[in-house]
C-alpha cells in the first residue's frame, strides 16, 4: 500500500511539474500586480538606423529627364528594375569594408555611420552641384534593401528573413518566424545585435508587456534572435496535461509490471 502511495505521489509531481503553465505561453502579460484592462505603455522610440558594412541600398533616382537618370542605374532597367530580394542583393549597392558603395557616374560614396536620410541627401547635393539643375526636379530615395534578420531555435520557421519594411519590432519577427513554439523560452529569449564597437548580447522577457519599452524591442538589421527551449522539452515527459499523465501511465505500468514479476 505505501508502495502505491508513492507512486501516486509521484505520479502526482511529474505531472505537475512537467505540464508548461499558461503563464510561460502568453505574450505581453500585465506583471505589476494589476488586473487587466487598458494600460498605457510609452515605447521606446527607434533611433534611426545607421548603415554598417555589408548593408545593402536601393538607390532610386528621378527627374524630369527620365532618360538621363538611367546612367546611375546599375542595371540597363533602370527605373524598371525588379525590387526582388534577389535583385536587390544583385543589383543593390553594397557598403563595402571601407564603408563605401559605388555608384555608377557618381562614384565612390562613403556611408558609413550615415542615416539613410543623411545619405539621400549627400546623393541630392551631388547630383544638383554636378549634373543637374533645381528645375530638374530630382527626387532620389535611398532605402535598405529589405530589412533583414536571422531567428534561430524554438521557432516555427528558422533561418534569415527579409521583411519589406522600415520598422521591426520583435512581436512582428517572431510571428514572421511562424511563432514560438509551445516548448520555447518566452522569458529570456536572446538577441544579438552587431554594433560597430562589438557584439552585444541581451535577454529580453515576451511574457512581459513592459517589454514594449525596452530598447531591443524594436530589431536592427542583421540582429540575430535565438529562442532558447523550456526545460519540459529536455525532460521528454510531455508539453500538455494529456501527454504527461500518459507518461505517468505507462510509467506506473512499467513499475506496476516489474514489481509483478520480481514477486513471483
Amino acid at each position: 500500500m505505501n508502495k502505491f502511495v508513492f507512486y501516486i505521489v509521484l505520479g502526482l509531481s511529474v505531472f505537475f511539474t512537467s505540464c508548461i503553465p499558461t503563464q510561460d505561453l502568453i505574450y505581453l502579460q500585465k506583471k505589476d500586480g494589476g488586473e487587466g484592462g487598458t494600460t498605457s505603455i510609452s515605447a521606446v522610440v527607434s533611433k534611426p538606423y545607421r548603415l554598417q558594412t555589408n548593408d545593402v541600398l536601393s538607390i532610386t533616382i528621378k527627374a524630369s529627364d527620365s532618360k538621363l537618370v538611367t546612367i546611375f542605374s546599375p542595371t540597363s532597367q533602370g527605373e524598371s528594375s525588379a525590387k526582388t530580394d534577389s535583385g536587390l542583393y544583385f543589383d543593390g549597392f553594397t557598403v563595402d569594408d571601407h564603408g563605401n558603395i559605388r555608384i555608377p557616374v557618381l562614384g565612390e560614396l562613403n556611408v558609413i555611420g550615415f542615416t539613410l536620410d543623411e545619405i539621400r541627401i549627400k546623393i541630392e547635393k551631388q547630383l544638383l552641384a554636378d549634373y543637374f539643375t533645381t528645375a530638374a526636379n530630382i527626387f532620389v530615395t535611398v532605402k535598405l534593401a529589405g530589412f533583414r534578420y536571422t531567428i534561430n531555435g524554438e521557432v516555427g520557421s528558422t533561418g534569415t528573413k527579409t521583411l519589406f519594411q522600415d520598422h521591426v519590432n520583435f512581436m512582428e519577427a517572431i510571428a514572421n518566424a511562424g511563432d514560438i513554439t509551445i516548448t520555447g523560452n518566452r522569458k529570456a529569449v536572446t538577441i544579438i545585435r552587431q554594433l560597430p564597437t562589438g557584439t552585444e548580447m541581451h535577454d529580453i522577457d515576451l511574457t512581459d508587456r513592459n517589454v514594449m519599452q525596452s530598447p531591443y524591442f524594436y530589431l536592427q538589421p542583421n540582429d540575430y534572435i535565438y529562442v532558447k527551449p523550456l526545460k519540459q522539452k529536455t525532460w521528454g515527459t510531455g508539453k500538455t496535461g494529456i501527454e504527461s499523465l500518459t507518461t505517468i501511465i505507462t510509467l506506473l505500468s512499467l513499475a506496476t509490471t516489474v514489481f509483478l514479476l520480481l514477486k513471483k
